[in-house]
């Protein structure tokens, strides 16, 4: 077998002949890199997992026919090759051989020259078409490799999986391996990577295992601080300004090294620790020599520095300080760090710490389709007119049209308004900077220096990422994420070159407030000169007979009145994306308070009661992009928002529908995910979310469903999720197809079907055991104010036997009469947790369940048995059961108890489902 030397010198004397060459080419190449040769072809081409000329349906609009990936292995690459040749020498480098006329191949394209450029897009152009192809069959390779045989390879990576988009990897500086290159061990290594562990490659999961492993001295020194009682804004400060200072000296901002090595100078000395920092902090905040570290420091400025003031510590946090000094701050990745520095500031979700954030993976999701794809097909349609006016010989026309569209890109901006600790930003601006990278690229082979362009200040920066976020550190840390993004791919892409000063600029592009109200002023609620207060949302206790945690009634926070609420402005953006809150209509006072939910609803008279928190910035966002004019740029050109997958049922459809069938200015969702799993970074919990996408005009979007979900070596990286997609257009029910939503009940069967009993008190519920307990000596209370109980797994599964317990319509003086040992179990169980209701009616009736149910009640009154049939469920059942039942909400009562009735709705060909929404962790249709 030849060596890589010897492979690279055979090679290397190759030119102009791809066909006749490649598949040579290659084959020699798995051997002297040691990986599988390609595998002989098979009568199916979909078994071919890994051969060469792999057979796969061209994408490309009006083409039918078959095409050939030039090299193919599932689940790694494609690879397409192309072969120019080198320049032809001059005649007095030859010798002079009449006799022998010269002829030389070009194959496509003299390397160097435009027409060999545009070989290489094309080439690229081809591969991209290819995945979209195998895609169908095989799922979406992580790597595309364009190959000019003999010459060069350059490598382009999606780890989506989704196809959103292949870009250079691992950027625009590194992405071309020129075929010397391979006498490099770790440039074989890669090649063996590509080949055998392609996910091994993912920059993102190798920036996370780095982050997560400084979760465990953010936590301890969170914890330290807060018990020696320092005010938790100084301690938020201090904890960025060291954090910095860590990844400052592992890119050589400051000297390398220097800022750990300061550190252990402290630790037998921790008094004189807060004096040291306070000094180096000071000078880089000026810039100018540091007497601390001996040496002249670049001028930081940009507000991290302005205030300098350091806390004092003690030996341990100095160690703890250390410890995290000495991780690879270079690779650290922003998007998670930023999520657990702000728990490490918030005592209430520290103890989550570590255990969730949002994979990189997961956002991606929402931000490629919103905010990356129509800027790449805007430089698309660039890069080709620049190459063809290029090929005509109009270079400095090609360069002008490359510049015009970078000079765009920098002015493009991206709003989060409710950025947390701005990963969607960061992720956002990481990708604009991949694709700045591809017009340095193009610049670059137009004859342009690579370093005219972005060190001169006209770059994509921090500056065009604009957040809206009410937790004070979180809008802190999300400053620090964009700045430590920025100054991470600064270092990529132009090495060791110094960027400009001040290294830190204070753009005051997120904003610290509220995104959706805003208010002239706030006073304590009064009556009848009282404070009216509530239970925090957060504090519990534990109950003294159930044993369970139940709201703690002393941790009160003060009801405030909002005076002249209004909705909130937004700064202009050309795209929205982010991650609102999560939190349902029925909790909006429990969770926001009464004086904000009304003051909200006055703010936003047409939003309904009903809607989700999410749908108001929902229907901002939606507004800002139906008035979306793209000759002035003005209003919002895409938006795409994460919310709960509660958005495509009925409450919620009802903001959505006007926006989607408005017949002068229709908004039309684009991309779409009815149901997919999601980490909350908040919650520290796995949730079921949906994502839309929307954009102006009447157009048809991709509907993806999920149809296949596996987890991750860890929880943290989420779930591999593979999907089918539909194209079409999309319904408010987010559904593609008839629009279903939109078709009218039949008035023939109104109050015969109901929703379930919502009983707002899990104290209701007792078991059979409990029901003979209180009905030994009330016998007459069983079928009446105890009766049996029903939730959908009792239906689909074997019943549990429980039962539950139904006062209404007792007073509760008659109550407190009939049944004294009942109503004394619905006190111990129920009360608790109905005390901190925000529901007035629901706290003063709290021996009733949350509603009276009576459209329920007087349907089945007089029947002996009722139909049920549960809400989520794969396949649709019906049974009869007694009317006694207490049905659970995600039950549908049917007030029908003939068998002739129940046989029809069981017929097959009478009963369809109309998937609209549904809730949990499984991917089951939901509704009837």
């Amino acid at each position: 077998m030849q060596s890589v030397p010897e492979f690279i010198e055979r090679w290397s004397k190759s030119g102009g002949s791809e066909r006749a060459n490649y598949a040579l080419f290659l084959t020699e190449l798995t051997e002297v890199l040691g990986v599988e040769k390609p595998l002989p072809a098979t009568d199916t081409s979909a078994h071919d997992h890994y051969r060469l000329e792999r057979p796969v349906a061209s994408h490309i609009i009006g083409e039918t026919a078959k095409k050939f990936i030039d090299f193919y292995r599932r689940g790694s690459f494609i690879l397409e090759t192309k072969q120019g040749s080198q320049a032809k020498p001059t005649d007095a480098d030859q010798l002079s051989l009449p006799t022998i006329p010269k002829v030389k191949r070009v194959g496509h394209g003299v390397r160097g020259t435009r027409t060999w450029d545009k070989s290489m897009v094309k080439a690229r152009g081809q591969a991209d078409n290819y995945a979209r192809g195998i895609a169908r069959e095989d799922g979406w390779p992580p790597f595309i490799i364009v190959c000019d045989v003999g010459y060069v390879f350059e490598i382009y990576a999606d780890f989506s999986g989704q196809g959103h988009g292949y870009t250079q990897y691992p950027d625009g500086n590194t992405f071309r391996i020129f075929l010397e290159d391979l006498e490099k061990p770790e440039i074989q290594d890669l090649f063996r990577a590509i080949w055998n562990d392609p996910g091994s490659l993912d920059t993102s999961k190798q920036s996370a295992k780095v982050t997560r492993e400084i979760s465990d001295q953010l936590a301890l020194l969170g914890n330290s601080f807060e018990t020696q009682g320092h005010e938790p804004e100084k301690v938020a400060g201090f904890l960025m300004r060291c954090l910095f200072s860590m990844f400052a000296e592992d890119v050589d901002l400051i000297p390398k090294g220097s800022f750990t090595d300061l550190l252990k100078d402290m630790a037998n000395s921790p008094d004189n620790a807060a004096p040291a920092l306070q000094s180096l902090w000071e000078t880089m905040d000026k810039g100018g020599f540091s007497a601390v570290l001996r040496a002249d420091l670049l001028k930081f400025n940009g507000g991290l520095f302005a205030q300098a003031d350091a806390l004092p510590l003690d030996s341990q946090q100095i160690a703890l300080l250390i410890g995290a000094a000495n991780k690879d701050w270079k690779t650290v990745e922003p998007a998670i760090f930023g999520t657990l520095l702000e728990r490490a500031l918030d005592k209430p979700q520290r103890h989550k710490l570590g255990a969730h954030y949002t994979p990189r993976a997961y956002v991606e999701r929402l931000v490629m389709p919103t905010v990356i794809e129509p800027l790449r097909s805007d430089w698309e349609d660039v890069q080709t007119s620049a190459l063809l006016l290029a090929d005509q010989g109009k270079m400095k026309e090609a360069r002008d049209l490359a510049h015009s569209f970078h000079r765009k890109l920098c002015e493009v901006r991206v709003l989060d308004p409710a950025c947390g600790s701005g990963n969607f930003l960061y992720v956002a601006l990481e990708l604009m900077k991949r694709l700045e990278g591809e017009i340095t690229t193009l610049l670059d082979e137009l004859g342009e220096e690579q370093s005219a362009l972005g060190l001169a200040g006209h770059t994509v920066d921090p500056s065009q990422f604009l957040g809206i976020e009410l937790n004070p550190w979180a809008a802190k840390v999300a400053e620090l994420v964009l700045w430590i993004g920025y100054l991470q791919w600064h270092f990529r892409t132009h090495g060791q070159a110094t960027p400009a000063e001040p290294v830190l600029r204070d753009f005051h592009n997120i904003e610290n407030r509220d995104a959706v109200l805003d208010f002239a002023s706030t006073s304590p609620r009064m009556v009848d000169g009282v404070n009216v207060t509530r239970w925090d949302g957060i504090t519990t206790k534990t109950h003294p007979v159930t044993g369970e945690e139940v709201p703690d009634e002393d941790a009160r926070v003060q009801v405030l009145d909002y005076a002249k609420p209004r909705a909130a402005k937004w700064p202009e953006a050309e795209f929205i994306v982010g991650n609102p809150p999560f939190i349902g209509a029925s909790r909006m006072r429990d969770a926001l308070g009464d004086g904000y939910a009304e003051a909200l609803w006055a703010a936003y008279p047409k939003m309904p009661k009903s809607a989700d928190f999410v749908m108001f910035w929902w229907d901002k966002a939606a507004m800002r992009t139906r008035a979306w004019i793209p000759k002035t740029g003005k209003g919002t050109r895409r938006f795409g928002f994460i919310t709960t997958n509660s958005l495509r049922q009925t409450f919620n459809r009802r903001v959505l529908e006007p926006h989607l069938s408005d017949p002068k200015k229709p908004l039309s969702l684009i991309y779409a995910i009815p149901d997919h799993p999601w980490v909350d970074a908040s919650m520290g919990a796995a949730v079921r979310i949906a994502m839309t996408v929307g954009r102006k005009g009447r157009v048809d979007g991709k509907l993806r469903t999920v149809v296949e979900e596996v987890k991750g070596e860890t929880e943290n990286e989420g779930r591999v999720v593979r999907f089918e997609q539909v194209e079409g257009r999309i319904f408010g029910n987010l559904r593609v197809g008839a629009d279903v939503a939109g078709a009218k009940a039949l008035k023939a069967n109104k109050f015969i079907a109901h929703m379930g009993m919502k009983l707002h008190g899990s104290g209701f519920i007792i078991s059979k055991e409990e029901a003979k307990t209180f009905t030994k000596h009330k016998k007459e209370a069983l079928g009446t104010v105890i009766r049996p109980y029903r939730n959908g797994r009792d239906l689909a599964q074997i019943s549990r036997d429980l039962f539950a317990i139904d006062l209404y319509p007792l007073s509760e003086s008659g109550a407190r009469s009939q049944f004294p040992e009942i109503l004394q179990h619905v006190m111990d169980t129920v009360k608790p947790s109905r005390d901190q209701n925000r529901e007035p009616w629901r706290k003063k009736h709290w021996w009733w369940y949350g509603r009276t149910h009576e459209d329920l009640r007087s349907a089945i009154g007089n029947l002996t048995s009722i139909i049920a049939t549960t809400r989520t469920a794969k396949h649709r059942l019906f049974s009869f059961q007694p009317s006694s039942t207490i049905a659970e909400s995600k039950i549908v009562v049917i007030a029908l108890d003939d068998y002739w009735q129940y046989s029809g709705v069981s017929e097959t060909l009478c009963m369809r489902l109309s998937p609209c929404g549904f809730h949990g962790s499984s991917v089951e249709p939901f509704g009837v």
